[in-house]
């Protein structure tokens, strides 16, 4: 359709003005034309070292999480039909930190180095299953955020008592600023290692919207229709566990991205979920994109951590939602 073009070329190019921004724009401003000057040959080592290792590998992160987290939320709103779900609201951010944090004090993250992802994916597939079983037969609001209190109060419970049991409160304390969600001295070797398993989560995604459509007008239809519910279910967690919990792993917890950006998108596409994912993914990327330059701009010392900036424009959203669907019900 020629509105959903429209609307997936206008965020590619706020994807592509968000990266370029992001690259350029830090605690010291690059001109575009010292940037050219580096593509050509001619930059300087201190450019290089700003854009190459500093700025280059964290916009790449912030551009492949924040798609991550706008599709996994589009998709798993579809998968449960709930516009509430989001991988932060119900639990799978925070078990897949959990995974992670266990990996790390269990000290397999210095001797593999697949352990953090890895550890980040089995929390986020705990979670996700968890949370399907619980929802599967009962789709209304308050069942999915008693899920999500659940699951994030279990995993942050847990969390903290591995820092209560951490050797050293210096590990405990950079487990912390972890936790908060960040791009502070990411790096290529993190992009290697998050960027190929995030591709690979969203692989079990293509393919799917058809089945998501079947769903959002109930299973039995969809089993009418000939979808494979059980197969598209097994197919859409263990990609949304497999994704976030990479992006998780090298990440920490961001939140809400993944609530937001589906609902805002939603009637651009008219409530369809298979028009929204490539929507939501775009959007995403914009948006965390965006957030993490204003963490940079606004720092006067310590830089503002990511999950901190997002939590502040998405839980006056969440409240927001919750507001407007009460009045809906009533």
């Amino acid at each position: 359709m020629k509105k959903d073009l429209a609307l997936n070329l206008a965020l590619a190019a706020s994807v592509v003005l968000a990266f370029i921004s992001s690259v350029s724009v830090g605690s010291n401003r690059i001109p575009l034309l010292d940037v050219y000057h580096l593509f050509t040959g001619s930059g300087t080592d201190i450019v290089r070292l700003v854009l190459l290792e500093i700025r280059l590998p964290r916009s790449i992160l912030a551009g492949f999480v924040g798609a991550t987290l706008g599709l996994v939320g589009a998709v798993m709103q579809g998968l449960l039909r709930n516009p509430l779900a989001e991988p932060g609201l119900i639990g799978v951010s925070a078990s897949a930190a959990l995974g992670s944090v266990l990996v790390f004090y269990s000290g397999m993250a210095g001797l593999v180095p697949m352990a953090l992802p890895l550890g980040g994916i089995a929390g986020a597939l705990v979670a996700a299953i968890v949370i399907h079983i619980l929802a599967r037969n009962d789709n209304s609001m308050l069942t999915l955020i008693l899920a999500g209190i659940a699951l994030n109060s279990l995993a942050g419970s847990l969390t903290a008592l591995a820092l209560s049991l951490a050797p050293s409160p210096y590990a405990a304390l950079e487990v912390v600023f972890w936790l908060l969600g960040s791009l502070v001295d990411r790096g290529f070797n993190h992009v290697v290692l998050a960027v190929p398993l995030i591709l690979a989560g969203w692989l079990f995604f293509v393919g799917t919207g058809r089945g998501l459509d079947a769903l959002s007008i109930g299973e039995d239809t969809a089993l009418s229709l000939g979808i494979n519910v059980s197969r598209l279910r097994f197919q859409l967690i263990f990609g949304a566990a497999l994704a976030v919990g990479s992006a998780v792993a090298v990440t920490g917890v961001v939140g809400f991205v993944g609530l937001m950006v589906p609902h805002v998108l939603r009637p651009m596409v008219e409530n369809q979920p298979s028009r929204l994912l490539l929507p939501s993914a775009l959007g995403g990327a914009v948006l965390l994109l965006v957030a993490d330059l204003a963490a940079r701009i606004a720092s006067t010392g310590a830089e503002i951590r990511l999950g901190v900036v997002t939590a502040i424009l998405g839980a006056p959203f969440f409240f927001i939602l919750i507001f407007k669907s009460r009045r809906t019900m009533v």
